[in-house]
């Protein structure tokens, strides 16, 4: 059809053309009575301004266009074709044929002009009336489209309302916009009406009896969107985002990507950004070798790996389901990138020990672990096999193969341990930092809780939310700092290009969030509401956890770094005999020892540690602060 159509142009072109030789005419002279000589001089310029026009039009590929999509880059191109048409034409019959006689007078030069202008004006004007078309058609199909808000009236959002209103298939149509910016009050972008600000939202609303209402700010702080969503929830408006103008521009996502808000895009700050630039030396061109490569935290680290070309990434897992699947994406997405899995037990001393002399990996990272506070609490020994054997084989390879940067990723557990999976990724920590010694840049990362990552509240929350709740949570008080999974592996790679003496680096994530809050968030995100809709249903503390989660074991502990957003934190004491000590943990849990003795074997090494007991019947917490000092202290705030 498009082939057809630009034939039909061309035909349109073949008339209107010489159409606007033969009015430029009629204008200059008040009429078609002329002499002989200026008739001969009519034909002679048709005969080769005509064929001249429709070389150029040709030339700038204006039959091999869909102009019904037509936009002003079209209209560009239009004026481009024409304006060389025009001036080639007038030199033509100006100059060129007078000076060779094959006119008997030059056409004049105000034929020439009108001539030019009005060949634009029938050169374009079929086209856009093609793309008028086009487009009544497609927005009357948008006829019953649910009427929608646009928060934002920038750039994002004039992309968003173009795309909305070009395509009536998605059943969506901008009723108008709400922007905070007095400047655009009043204003109309793509024929639809600034209508006020953010606070005027259910009002609008009401007035247009609006359904939904779309947030077009990528760059909105997380308060905002709150507010909005919070007046969207009492207007009764279905809330919506749009994807990051950088990742519409990028191709990464279409910009009728619309998407029902995450909890990602409620987080009490900012969202982090590091400069990952700083880690291509450790990786370009380099082997690099990830442990847990199968999990969220690993995963991700190989497709941010992948970005900075390394020479081939080792991926290392126990599952070789999640391996399988990464090593499909990897090929997909990065195909000259040589991925080698790896399927292989972190415990396993000797198959570690082969791996690491076959591949000698230039950098290490180190995300395997078991992680699991209640299920660590019942499995202390695979715990302490899986978290500190694993992490001491890893360790030790790394070195022995003389690899130049190792990083750990530990845990905000580690601090202060109320639990088997926090003690033990304590001792692996020490681990990292006795290693350090004869390799400096061998560190190690400590996390909060990782949004979306597999067995974290919040696809635990969307479960239990999509099956009619309860939600439940352990405690009203619980907090944790919280950070989404690219933050976490932005952090790790910043933390293995700045390490230098075995420290242990901790993101800034701002304040610690109250879990209830987080459920409360997602289930009116979800269009429902709390106790009437779902009931959140309290469970009480189960072994091994903490009400509040510390970052360092003391404020003096905390040292800022280049990056303003990254604080280090020096490894504090551990026995003089740790090591030997460490050893015989590891013994014993290979024996299956009970589980009280490895216990009490963990507290000599983490004098911190404070084990539950061995049926789970009771977790140790702590009580909640009564003063802003008394918090400030007790959790040791970044």
């Amino acid at each position: 059809m498009h082939r057809v159509r630009n034939r039909l142009f061309f035909f349109i072109d073949l008339l209107l053309l010489p159409a606007a030789t033969y009015l430029a005419y009629v204008i200059r002279f008040e009429g078609n009575s002329w002499s002989r000589e200026i008739h001969e001089t009519l034909l002679v310029f048709l005969l080769v301004a005509v064929p001249l026009k429709l070389l150029v039009l040709y030339g700038f590929g204006m039959y091999r266009r869909l102009w019904r999509y037509a936009s002003i880059a079209d209209l560009e191109l239009i004026l481009g074709a024409c304006v060389i048409s025009g001036i080639l034409c007038a030199a033509t019959a100006g100059f060129v044929l007078p000076g060779l006689h094959l006119m008997a007078h030059r056409a004049p030069y105000s034929v020439l002009v009108l001539d030019a202008g009005l060949s634009t004006l029938f050169v374009a004007a079929p086209r856009f009336l093609a793309r008028a078309r086009a487009r009544r058609d497609r927005r009357s199909r948008s006829n019953g489209a649910r009427p929608t808000i646009v928060v934002g009236a920038g750039a994002a959002g004039g992309l968003m309302v173009r795309e909305l209103l070009e395509n009536g298939q998605l059943g969506i149509s901008p009723v108008g916009f709400l922007d905070d910016d007095p400047a655009k009050q009043g204003l109309r972008l793509h024929n639809v009406p600034v209508l006020g600000t953010i606070a005027d939202l259910d009002r609008v609303a009401a007035e247009l009896d609006a359904t939904e209402v779309i947030i077009a700010i990528p760059s909105a702080p997380g308060r905002v969107v709150r507010d909005i969503v919070r007046r969207a929830g009492a207007a009764g408006l279905q809330p919506r985002t749009v994807p990051g103008l950088y990742e519409i521009l990028s191709g990464e996502k279409s910009v009728s990507a619309l998407r029902k808000i995450e909890i990602q895009d409620l987080l009490r700050r900012e969202p982090i950004v590091t400069d990952t630039e700083q880690v291509k030396s450790l990786v370009t061109g380099q082997t690099v070798l990830v442990t847990g490569a199968g999990g969220s935290i690993g995963s991700e680290l190989c497709r941010q790996l992948a970005r900075l070309e390394p020479e081939r990434i080792i991926a290392l897992g126990r599952g070789e389901n999640s391996i399988f699947e990464l090593l499909q994406e990897l090929h997909r997405d990065f195909p000259r990138l040589r991925v080698d899995p790896v399927i292989a037990d972190v415990r396993d001393d000797r198959r570690m020990q082969r791996v690491f002399s076959s591949y000698r990996p230039f950098s290490v990272f180190h995300a395997a672990a078991h992680k699991h506070v209640p299920l660590m609490e019942a499995n202390v020994a695979e715990a302490i096999l899986n978290n500190v054997r694993g992490t001491r084989n890893v360790v030790e390879c790394a070195a022995l193969v003389e690899a130049e940067h190792f990083v750990l990723v530990s845990t905000d557990k580690a601090v202060r341990p109320t639990s088997v999976m926090g003690a033990t990724k304590r001792i692996a920590e020490h681990l990292v930092h006795e290693a350090a010694s004869a390799h400096s840049a061998y560190v190690a990362v400590r996390f909060g809780n990782v949004l979306g990552s597999r067995g974290s509240v919040v696809p635990t929350f969307m479960r239990q939310i999509a099956a009619g709740g309860p939600v439940t949570i352990t405690h009203p008080n619980m907090t944790r700092y919280f950070m989404t999974i690219p933050e976490a592996v932005q952090l790790v790679l910043q933390a293995a290009a700045m390490g230098q003496r075995g420290e242990v680096f901790v993101l800034d994530m701002g304040d610690p969030v109250k879990v209830l809050d987080l459920a409360c968030d997602m289930i009116r995100l979800s269009g429902l509401e709390v106790g009437n809709d779902i009931e959140i249903k309290f469970t009480g503390t189960r072994p091994g956890e903490k009400l509040y989660e510390e970052l360092f074991f003391s404020a003096q502990h905390a040292m800022p770094t280049s990056h303003s957003k990254i604080q280090r934190a020096m490894d504090s004491a551990f026995p003089a005999d740790g090591h030997e000590r460490i050893r015989e943990l590891i013994d014993a849990a290979a024996a299956n020892r009970p589980s009280r003795e490895l216990r009490r074997m963990i507290a000599q090494l983490v004098p911190e540690y404070a084990g539950g007991s061995d049926t789970g019947e009771f977790a140790v917490t702590r009580p909640a602060p009564k003063t802003e000092a008394d918090a400030s202290a007790q959790a040791a705030l970044l």
